[in-house]
């Protein structure tokens, strides 16, 4: 298990090998959600990145006749 210590400016340093497997590097955003009795951080996807990450998904919707 990996362990950080907080700054006396409550900053912490995220260690190089999370980085490199969430390919996290300067300037990118993290979303920090504090859930339970945890902070969890969450990198931020820019939309144009997510473009085709559910290939095969069915994307065909009935429609009413009257709404063609």
């Amino acid at each position: 298990m990996l362990a950080v210590t907080v700054s006396p400016k409550f900053q912490v340093v995220i260690p190089q090998s999370v980085r490199e497997q969430l390919k996290i590097k300067a300037g990118h955003k993290l979303q920090v959600l504090a859930y339970e009795n945890r902070i969890e951080l969450l990198p931020i996807e820019k939309p144009k990145t997510l473009r085709g990450f559910l290939p095969g998904i069915e994307t065909d919707v009935p429609r009413e006749d009257d709404r063609v």
